[in-house]
């Protein structure tokens, strides 16, 4: 049994008509977060219409892919192409006939030619290489990649601006560091994923992934299609593919908002508090404070620090913050975003793993909280304990 239908899909995202609410209805909604798929960016798909031939498409534009089993790639690369105002009315048509996809405006995942001048953009064909090199990226792209390659940063401005007034919110010049960092986040995994590009390399698991993910996007994508055991006819399997679209274009939505609502916003906060390191918090600058812990910093760390070419000598090491209870965490600073080995863990070994009372005798430091058994997070009652384990760690290395 499906748990959400596509029927009750669309009835969850299409737009509904306000409703009266009292005053203390109307002061929680007010705070509540809006879901992502309550956008009104997310329309288009919404109200996309998909096909079997050109003929039932009409006079509208066509977007072009191919029938049977969908994939991640072409539904995030039907998205993204329905979000900018040249395509949001496209009919999309699902057919792999060649005349039909010939008469077609774009085509996207099939057809067996990448040309982006004539807007075709399938990945399938023998001797195609092409990655997103010119960013220092080696993953073969799918046709999502290429779509995002092509029109990524329109699809970029275009979800981000201010709809009153036009702007960005970055300079024009940050466009540039967001839509890589997309591609670095977003987008590579799901080019990998559908072109079976594993995620490790080398041998040192000798073949064998830790464990298996399930959860990612592209799964998500593929538990949409309709079981052998339902019914499988185009209108199912068109409705099928418009959730795919919605929930791709949704998650990538998600990402650009995240990135322009607090990831940009943070930046002047970390960069504020990198530059007065040495003076504020230690002179060596190899540690940092922040007033709050929900402040993303790490890829402006990095972003900073290449700026500015820091040699490695000089790089950051560890980050303190007060967290929700008041206390103190000491984050060391990873040797790259997201991961768990750290430039330098905290503490000596014989501390990881400990807490409150046996961690502050083992480093003589009162109101110690925990060392984390990896290295790569602590915790101090005061702002003070903080910095001097961070500061302490520092001396034993």
């Amino acid at each position: 049994m499906r748990f959400l239908t596509s029927a009750a899909f669309l009835f969850l995202t299409r737009r509904r008509p306000p409703t009266k609410m009292s005053a203390m209805t109307t002061a929680a909604a007010s705070s509540k977060r809006m879901r992502v798929e309550e956008s009104e960016l997310l329309q288009p798909l919404r109200d996309t219409v998909i096909v079997s031939t050109v003929e039932e498409a009409g006079q509208a534009k066509k977007i072009g892919t191919h029938d049977g089993k969908f994939h991640c790639d072409e539904a995030l690369a039907c998205a993204m192409l329905k979000f900018l105002p040249e395509w949001k009315d496209a009919v999309i048509v699902r057919t792999r006939d060649a005349v039909a996809l010939e008469a077609c405006d774009i085509v996207v995942d099939v057809g067996g030619t990448y040309d982006g001048a004539k807007l075709r953009f399938d990945h399938h064909q023998r001797g195609f290489t092409h990655v997103l090199d010119e960013l220092g990226f080696d993953t073969k792209l799918s046709s999502a990649g290429l779509v995002y390659k092509h029109f990524g940063r329109q699809v970029l401005e275009e979800v981000t601006k201010d709809k009153a007034t036009g702007a960005c919110p970055w300079p024009p010049h940050v466009t540039e560091v967001v839509y890589r960092k997309v591609y670095e986040i977003f987008m590579e995994a799901i080019d990998g994923i559908d072109n079976g590009v594993s995620v490790a390399s080398g041998d040192g698991g000798g073949g064998k992934p830790a464990y298996r993910v399930t959860t990612d996007l592209s799964s998500r994508v593929g538990r949409l299609h309709p079981s052998w055991n339902e019914p499988q006819s185009a209108a199912v399997v068109h409705e099928r593919f418009k959730e795919a679209c919605l929930l791709t274009g949704g998650e990538l939505l998600e990402c650009f908002l995240g990135l322009a609502n607090g990831w940009w916003p943070a930046r002047s906060v970390v960069e504020k508090s990198y530059d007065a390191k040495s003076a504020a918090v230690d002179p060596s600058g190899k540690v940092m404070a922040l007033d709050s812990g929900g402040v993303p910093w790490q890829s402006h760390v990095f972003d900073l620090e290449a700026e500015r070419a820091v040699p490695p000598e000089a790089q950051l090491l560890f980050v303190i913050y007060e967290d929700q209870s008041g206390k103190w965490r000491v984050q060391a600073v990873p040797t790259a975003e997201g991961s768990f080995e750290s430039r330098l863990k905290l503490g000596a070994p014989e501390w990881r793993g400990l807490r409150d009372d046996a961690l502050s005798e083992a480093c003589g430091l009162p109101g110690a909280v925990f060392i984390h058994a990896a290295g790569f997070i602590g915790g101090h009652a005061t702002r003070e304990g903080a910095l001097a384990l961070a500061l302490k760690t520092i001396q034993l290395a």
